[in-house]
């Protein structure tokens, strides 16, 4: 009966986390999603409008629209990585459905005031897909016991060990809420056989590893899913005939999870290890407030620009985890500590920087146009709180020193051709690491078309973005880590409706 109540008992269990930079970058970044029209053209929209995804840039952008309009936009969403690992390059695909912009705007004019217009706007974007994975396998020198080793020196032996009458996974969760992360992991190593004490004494601090080897064959899969979405509320107004000013409030909500799996083989065969996998389970969830201001002034017929300030994003999120081990020297009890075995972590908190973004447009009457949006945003600001953390207030100086200002550039061109609409984008985001060896600059292009109805609007959009990025396949104690040249293509399709 104990045992079946495990599950329920963990729901009590807190300790401290362990969030990283890798988080704060993985909040900070927002894609390229949105209406068909938006992603075609590379969302450079800020001195357009007219676009219920440009109030991701602009929120001004919703005074520019002349008729109130529903528009509704879904996605297949598809990840091809290349992966270097070991002297091994592989291949991962994925694809995913998703619908990932619904929105509406109101008008409502004036012809007997300065204010010719005021515009209501909701709009729910999915700014973030997470659903992805990649698979790495090939030699390595540095083995997983360096990772329990890694926690386990300094902790004392007497804790590792399971109690009399106790239940493993009870041992499990309780090293996890009282003596914390690093303990935890001491514990795993130490009860798959991995690591053994220098002196069988309670007292013991230092310890071994059983594994011997020279070379060692690994094999790595993470599989990510999940979404970072924005709902967006909007008011904007047109002064006069050549400005127009707008404000948004954004709710935004997290859904993240992990899964990898670990196996490592090719130990000596004088080893007491010859075999071991550990698999890691991450969920997050949470939410976040920000707001931004915008504005868009017509220089003369042809000419737009525009400017807007994005505020920090404040999130609260909550992390549990699940993990699970085993090896040849493993104590035979350690398959009771499973993903059915849940730590849950306090709730903590990520602010990510404003961002600033400068606009230019070209508007060749009906025939098309020319848009240019500038982006600067500094993630040396980012934060991981409370601050009042010690291990934050650690991770926030790291998160200052490794992460500097990202410069982003995106080009788009809309020619027409009667009720057709040819599109084209480009867009350039710099790596938010001051060493791009860690994650490489982002290039993406992008094409679409569309055609008008009269009444109404189908558009059908083709982007694609590539980036290379070293992932680590853990977090600490081991620096193993695999090239991932990642591919995220997109081919979206929406509808709009005017009223």
């Amino acid at each position: 009966m104990k045992r079946i109540s495990t599950f329920i008992m963990v729901l009590a269990c807190t300790f401290a986390s362990a969030q990283t930079i890798d988080d704060v970058v993985r909040y900070s970044t927002e894609n390229i999603q949105g209406t068909a029209r938006f992603q075609a053209m590379g969302g450079a929209f800020g001195a357009l409008g007219g676009d219920l995804s440009s109030l991701n840039v602009n929120p001004a952008g919703s005074a520019v629209f002349n008729y109130s309009e529903v528009g509704i936009t879904g996605s297949n969403h598809h990840s091809n990585n290349d992966v270097l690992y070991g002297g091994t390059l592989r291949n991962t695909k994925d694809n995913a459905l998703e619908l990932n912009q619904i929105g509406g705007v109101f008008v409502f004019k004036s012809t007997d005031s300065p204010w010719k217009k005021l515009s209501l706007a909701f709009n729910y974007d999915m700014v973030q897909n997470f659903d992805n994975e990649f698979f790495a396998a090939g030699s390595s020198t540095s083995g997983i016991d360096n990772y329990f080793l890694n926690f386990a020196q300094g902790q004392p032996l007497g804790p590792l060990r399971v109690q009399q009458g106790e239940y493993i996974e009870d041992a499990y969760l309780d090293i996890g809420a009282n003596l914390g992360y690093a303990a935890q992991q001491a514990f795993l190593g130490f009860q798959a056989g991995l690591i053994e004490p220098d002196v069988d004494d309670d007292a013991n601090t230092g310890y071994f590893s059983n594994a011997e080897y020279s070379s060692l064959n690994q094999s790595y899969l993470r599989t990510t899913s999940g979404y970072n979405s924005k709902f967006t509320l909007n008011v904007a107004t047109q002064y006069e005939e050549n400005l127009y000013l707008g404000a948004t409030v954004n709710f935004h909500n997290v859904l993240y999870d992990r899964v990898t799996y670990f196996d490592e083989t090719g130990y000596n065969q004088a080893s007491p290890v010859q075999s071991t996998s550990f698999d890691n389970f991450l969920h997050t969830e949470g939410y976040g407030f920000s707001f931004s201001l915008g504005a868009i002034a017509k220089l003369n017929e042809s000419v737009r620009v525009g400017g807007s300030y994005q505020s920090p994003t404040w999130y609260r999120l909550t992390d549990d985890t699940s993990q699970r081990i085993n090896s040849t020297l493993a104590v035979e009890d350690i398959n009771f500590i499973n993903f059915g075995i849940v730590n849950l972590y306090d709730e903590y908190k990520i602010r990510t920087p404003e961002k600033y973004t400068g606009s230019l447009a070209i508007v060749f009457g009906q025939d098309g146009l020319i848009s240019f949006d500038y982006g600067y945003q500094d993630m040396s600001k980012a934060e991981l709180g409370p601050t009042s953390d010690p291990n934050f207030a650690a991770e926030n100086d790291f998160i200052s020193t490794e992460l500097g200002a990202v410069n982003s550039f995106k080009l788009g061109g809309e020619y027409r051709i009667e009720r057709v609409s040819l599109r084209a984008g480009y867009r350039f985001e710099e790596s938010p690491y001051e060493n791009t060896d860690f994650v490489g600059d982002l290039n993406g292009f992008s094409a679409g078309i569309g055609y008008d109805f009269g009444g109404s609007r189908l558009d059908l959009a083709y982007s694609r973005s590539e980036q290379d990025v070293n992932t680590y396949l853990f977090d600490s104690g081991i620096d193993n880590a695999a090239l991932v040249n990642r591919i995220n293509t997109n081919i979206s399709l929406g509808y709009t409706m005017k009223f």
